[in-house]
């Protein structure tokens, strides 16, 4: 864990559980910046306010939000399925249908992506509510069902060293260093 300058202990990669703890509240919190740009759109148009939070919504989203589905899909998951053994068909089935989000959430992103790049350029383009309420709804049930039951699973199934190497692909990842 890292203190920050305001006192904040904010996680790092040797504890991986709580970075990806942490990813779930800032994609929350990014959904939450995509739901007020959709408003401010609607009232002011495509002003500077908009431009800065679409180019904040896409490079959050084109790449710690892609590595956080690698984190999962490449180490999180395969550790859980290997700590589980053969037999956990609850487990089995939980991966499943996180899985398949996965694809659907970056499905709503694709769809989401041009029009945020035309905004994030200042061009006027149409946020349906539809367009950003899919993008929402989709990741925001998602991070319930992984703060609620992925998580939690995860922190009893892993063994340290698993957390380590897990921690430490994260860290890879994104070009940073491990924690000694």
């Amino acid at each position: 864990m890292i203190t920050t300058l305001s006192g904040v202990t904010a996680p790092s990669f040797d504890h991986p559980l709580e970075m990806l703890r942490a990813c779930h509240g800032k994609i929350l919190r990014q959904c939450d910046t995509l739901q007020k740009l959709a408003a401010h759109l609607e009232h002011k148009g495509c002003d500077q306010q908009v431009q800065q939070a679409a180019q904040g919504i896409l490079r959050y989203f084109d790449t710690a939000g892609q590595f956080h589905h690698l984190d999962e899909e490449q180490d999180l998951f395969p550790a859980l399925r290997a700590a589980a053994g053969a037999d956990n068909l609850t487990l089995d089935a939980l991966l499943e249908r996180l899985l398949a989000e996965h694809v659907f959430m970056l499905a709503a992103w694709e769809a989401l992506h041009p029009v945020l790049s035309k905004l994030a350029e200042g061009n006027h383009a149409a946020l349906t509510a539809d367009l950003s309420g899919n993008f929402i709804r989709r990741y925001t049930d998602h991070i319930a069902i992984e703060n609620a039951e992925l998580l939690p699973l995860a922190a009893r199934l892993l063994d340290p060293l698993q957390m380590e190497l897990i921690g430490r692909r994260m860290a890879e990842r994104r070009g940073a260093k491990f924690p000694a």
